[in-house]
């Protein structure tokens, strides 16, 4: 659980890349963008989703989560114990951790309320082709939190790889829990994982 709490921390921040090429819009512009045209329609639909809260699943699901590198951000967090799992085993995992990270965004969304979000100009990743976007989220009467969104130029277009909150990011976060997961009870045992977390975070 301690995972879905850090994941919801940043998770009002989450952005999108809105498919447009990488010459027309900055990165920035796409965190930006993005932020407010998933708030902008969260807040167009208020009344709707707060008669039937599940609608915000399918809001993310078509806003979001397309333009987001779930692959990569679950081979990373899997770590070594990728190359131990087959294909069928890595498209499962993709598609429970992409479930449990949608639920979680679109559950912490829900109590989103107004507060200021700074965005900053993107800066070299640490690797070619990656960029960092930071950005802050500012409340009265608290601290500004830091919420640093990495992206890689994936066929053209910036997608989001990793996501760091108050210098913690959220692959590392994941990565020692789903190693016990493993060590414990195998790939196998970590889909399934997932997937009961995935329908308790609802």
């Amino acid at each position: 659980m301690q995972q879905l709490k850090f994941f919801a921390l940043g998770v009002l921040l989450m952005l999108a890349a809105i498919g447009t090429s990488l010459a027309e819009e900055s990165p920035t512009d796409l965190v930006r963008n993005t932020a407010e045209k998933m708030l902008s329609t969260l807040e167009a639909r208020r009344a709707e989703v707060d008669r039937q809260p599940e609608i915000i699943y399918e809001l993310v699901g078509r806003i979001v989560a397309p333009h987001f590198d779930f692959e990569l951000i679950t081979q990373s967090t899997v770590g070594r114990d990728w190359r131990q799992a087959t294909p069928a085993q890595h498209k499962a995992l993709t598609d429970a951790f992409r479930e449990v990270l949608v639920r979680t965004y679109a559950t912490a969304l829900l109590k989103y309320s107004g507060q200021e979000i700074v965005y900053q100009t993107a800066k070299p990743g640490t690797r070619d082709g990656t960029v960092i976007v930071p950005t802050q989220v500012r409340a009265p009467g608290s601290s500004a939190i830091p919420v640093d969104y990495r992206l890689h130029n994936k066929r053209g277009s910036w997608k989001v790889y990793d996501v760091v909150i108050e210098n913690v990011s959220l692959i590392s976060n994941y990565r020692g829990q789903f190693r016990s997961i493993i060590g414990r009870d195998g790939i196998d045992g970590l889909i399934r994982e997932l997937r009961a977390k995935s329908l308790s975070t609802t």
